[in-house]
């Protein structure tokens, strides 16, 4: 079983920056493949950013030059720097281990918005 906090969200205004952290306890973090997720009102919940334990990335096509996922296995936690951002990143933003073990934090809110 694999604990994630997720932290960071809020308000900002397009154009700015977030970075959002996840911070994870109770298995082998660095064993972990991890992402991050979002989920709009009204829409289905969405990959932004994956990240392997060799620190392969992978992204969504929309946030392709604009965030970056990291991990440091140090301190079981991993990132997602949010740069550019426009209204149509504003969501409930997860942090998941996806394998091998599956477990999902409870979210962080990003709202981008003048």
């Amino acid at each position: 079983q694999v604990q994630l906090v997720e932290s960071g969200g809020g308000l900002v205004q397009p154009g700015g920056s977030l970075r959002l952290s996840c911070a994870a306890s109770g298995s082998a973090f660095s064993r972990n493949r991890m992402g991050w997720y979002r989920q709009a009102p009204g829409k289905q919940r969405e990959l932004v950013a994956a990240i392997t334990v060799t620190g392969n990335t992978n992204y969504a096509d929309s946030v392709k030059g604009r965030f970056a996922i990291s991990r440091d296995n140090g301190k079981n936690t991993v990132y997602l720097q949010m740069n550019s951002l426009k209204p149509e990143d504003t969501a409930v933003y997860y942090c998941r281990s996806i394998y091998p073990v599956d477990s999902w934090g409870q979210g962080t809110q990003v709202t981008v918005s003048s």
